[in-house]
């Protein structure tokens, strides 16, 4: 680009100086003009023709001719050329000329260079997008190899342990050799229980776990947002979310199961999902509230003097997304108790274990 600047103002320099040339050139003075002409010498031309002059005969020569006079040659003087001047509008014309052409000579060049900043630029663009395609394709063969490799393991441990079975059975009505069979039963049925169990702690540790805290809102005071998040090793499907607010003297006081049912909003839910490390916001909860839940004031009075405790239950159901759609699903249960202060609120973990439970 510097190259194609340097050459258009190139360009433009030469067209300057021309034009600058031209406008400041001295007029041609006529050569009538008597103080300042000086006639150019005659040129001289023979007459290709001469005309010969009619020879008489001389006196005394008794009728006869005299001898030829000697032919003289004819001079004829040409005219001067004469110059003529360079008007004004003629060289306002040709400045004009040279102006349009250099235009149309820069106009090229900035043409040429956005062209090949636009090929530059759909190059960048096609390499990215190949990029990314190449990245999606290594993600999902690897998703696939890892389902593939669960399954496996699954299968194999559900086999070992209907074998284990078997043998145990088949001990169990052995008479003669009814100890060793046993012994060798409850030994394959321990190693199917421990390779069950290794599968099960690999299906586990790479199953996704979508744990529920609360958080302060950045920015908003006595503002909390209920967090989901993604702390296992696949990715996650979040396919609904329920939440209530119950009150209670205190936690021994509530249900000794959560008992949540859906509040119809005439909302379809739309499935988030969440990446291994990933967070999602399922709602919010205020200081200002608090107040909204609270049928009377004296309730709400009791709950900023701690006679009554106001607590938000809820739970989140999710499943794994590199497993079929139809398998089984996963739930996290969470439960806060929000105090409220003179000034400033506070959502704290509360509940006992059925109210944090995870499946």
């Amino acid at each position: 680009m510097c190259y194609i600047d340097a050459m258009i103002f190139k360009g433009l320099a030469i067209a300057v100086i021309l034009l600058a040339e031209v406008l400041l050139a001295p007029a041609q003075v006529p050569p009538s003009t008597p103080a300042t002409h000086h006639a150019a010498p005659a040129k001289q031309v023979q007459a290709p023709y001469p005309s010969s002059p009619q020879v008489q005969p001389g006196p005394g020569s008794n009728g006869v001719p005299a001898a030829e006079p000697q032919q003289q040659p004819m001079i004829v003087t040409l005219p001067a050329p004469r110059a003529l001047p360079w008007l004004l509008h003629e060289k306002i014309l040709w400045a004009v000329y040279v102006v349009l052409a250099l235009l149309g000579y820069a106009g090229i060049m900035l043409a040429l260079a956005t062209l090949k900043k636009i090929e530059r630029h759909t190059e960048a663009f096609e390499d990215s997008i190949a990029a990314m395609a190449a990245t999606a394709k290594t993600a999902a063969a690897a998703a696939e190899t890892a389902a593939s490799a669960e399954e496996k393991a699954a299968s194999a441990a559900e086999t070992a342990f209907g074998a284990a079975t078997t043998a145990s059975e088949a001990a169990a009505t052995a008479s003669g050799t009814a100890a060793t069979a046993n012994a060798v039963a409850a030994a394959a049925l321990d190693t199917a229980k421990a390779a069950l169990l290794h599968a099960q702690a690999i299906v586990h540790a790479e199953r996704p776990w979508v744990l529920v805290t609360a958080e302060p809102t950045q920015g908003v005071e006595s503002s909390f947002e209920i967090t989901a998040t993604n702390r296992g090793r696949s990715p996650a499907r979040v396919t609904a979310t329920l939440d209530q607010v119950l009150f209670a003297t205190d936690e021994a006081h509530l249900p000794e199961l959560p008992n949540l049912k859906p509040v119809p909003t005439g909302k379809r839910f739309v499935p988030i999902i969440l990446l291994p490390g990933e967070s999602a916001t399922l709602r919010t909860f205020s200081r200002d509230e608090a107040r909204g839940f609270c049928d009377s004031d004296e309730m709400f009075r009791s709950i900023e003097n701690w006679d009554q405790k106001l607590f938000l239950v809820g739970k989140v159901t999710y499943s794994n997304l590199m497993t079929p759609a139809d398998s089984e699903e996963h739930q996290s249960n969470w439960c806060c108790w929000y105090i409220h202060g003179k000034q400033r609120s506070v959502l704290v973990p509360a509940g006992g274990a059925a109210y944090n439970a995870h499946t």
